[in-house]
């Protein structure tokens, strides 16, 4: 009897190769590029003047005490008028470096002021600083040149022709206020503000026009940079309100906003060139960015940008100055004018005012009494909506650690070991 028949074997599967068995790639879809969710900051259109004769001339006092008082500030005209201000100056040097002004084309005003600035800077040479013994912390004599500064006040604003001893009284205290606080010889970017603010004061009484704003740019203002690198220097000024490595910078601000409009459309010096010992060099005395960076770097205890200014580092990388631009106008109004312990030294008078509502400058004093006696040895409002605030705690000068290592006579910064 015949068995069964055999069952045919199933067909072979062909065997898959690699690329088969790898699950199929889909292109990788584009990025849209970044959006900066805060907005660059606009221009406001800057008032003319007031009518002098409408003016009540008064002791510029501080007005903001707390946050309620920041809001209104932050809400007024006067909060308008300074950013106006400020980013008119800026736009008026787009393009402009600092060579393309010549004297001849300075008005009357501004080479008075220039003169004011160059007597200010020979102050330092009366009041030669005390010897620091290895101290990196602010030397005392510089109380003696805000003393001597004080005293020349008055003549100086007589020269520019201010109207009366009342307006000159207002205008001198934003000048005095600009070479750094007596009591805690410290020096910071609202210091700076000040000197900013000494010059506002000067076109709301008429005696700055628009006209003047490239050469109060890139003239006078550069001038008052040379001078505070003086005086930091010499009296070992400690950062008001520093955030170490972590800030832009210990001492200004203004030069960076200044310094990247200058460069706005420059045809090769671009961002990535702060690296570039020779472009500093060359062009540092013609461009505010490139000299403060110069400066900077020359102030530090270590090589490299990136190790004692990292947030330069990063602005390094930008891909243009309008980026650069762009990001100091917000800096400007969420880091100086929109923090609290930058603002509560802010000095208002009549031709910079404050609104109704605002503290007076009484009920501040009162508070700082009040928390003295509690044990506050340096009383501040803080805010920390952002970097810390180090207020109370002596914060020792980059300069003068820089200076004083030279005097041990060490020629070269130190580098990181792993650098």
């Amino acid at each position: 009897m015949p068995g069964p028949e055999p069952q045919a074997s199933a067909p072979a599967q062909p065997s898959l190769s690699l690329k088969d068995r790898l699950p199929k790639l889909e292109p990788r879809r584009r990025r849209g590029n970044p959006t900066n969710p805060t907005p660059r900051p606009e221009t406001p259109s800057l008032p003319p003047p007031p009518e002098t004769d409408t003016l009540s001339f008064q002791t510029p006092s501080r007005r903001i005490l707390s946050k309620s008082d920041h809001d209104l500030f932050l809400s007024s005209p006067t909060y308008k008028l300074i950013l106006a201000w400020i980013f008119n100056l800026s736009e008026s040097v787009e393009d402009t470096p600092i060579s393309a002004i010549k004297d001849g084309e300075l008005g009357e005003s501004v080479k008075t002021i220039l003169g004011i600035l160059d007597e200010a800077e020979k102050l330092v040479e009366q009041a030669p600083p005390s010897e620091q013994g290895g101290s990196r912390f602010g030397n005392k004599v510089f109380r003696d040149l805000l003393d001597l500064v004080k005293g020349k006040l008055p003549e100086w604003h007589k020269r520019l022709g201010l109207p009366s001893d009342a307006a000159i009284n207002e205008a001198s205290a934003y000048l005095y206020h600009s070479f750094g606080n007596y009591a805690r010889i410290d020096y910071g970017s609202g210091h700076e503000l000040n000197f900013a603010m000494w010059l506002l004061c000067l076109y709301q009484l008429g005696i700055l026009q628009q006209d003047d704003f490239k050469a109060l740019v890139l003239r006078v203002f550069s001038r008052y940079l040379e001078i505070m690198r003086t005086v930091q220097s010499t009296y070992y000024l400690e950062p008001a309100g520093s955030h170490g490595v972590w800030g832009l910078d210990d001492y200004q601000f203004l030069p960076f906003l200044f310094g990247a409009s200058q460069l706005l459309h420059h045809p090769y010096i671009t961002p990535l060139s702060v690296h570039q010992d020779l472009t500093l060099e060359e062009f540092g005395h013609d461009y505010l960015y490139l000299g403060q960076v110069a400066f900077v770097n020359n102030t530090k205890t270590v090589k490299g940008l990136r190790w004692h200014s990292p947030m330069l580092d990063d602005i390094s990388a930008a891909k243009s100055w309008a980026k650069v631009e762009g990001g100091m106008r917000r800096m400007f109004v969420n880091e100086v004018l929109g923090k609290l312990p930058v603002m509560q030294h802010f000095l208002f008078g009549s031709l910079i005012p404050a609104v109704d509502g605002m503290s007076t400058e009484e009920a501040i004093v009162a508070s700082e009494e009040a928390q003295e006696a509690e044990g506050h040895a340096h009383p501040h409002v803080h805010d920390h909506n952002g970097w810390d605030d180090p207020c109370g705690i002596k914060v020792p000068s980059s300069i003068a650690a820089a200076q004083e290592m030279r005097k041990k006579g060490a020629q070269q910064l130190r580098r990181i070991p792993f650098d």
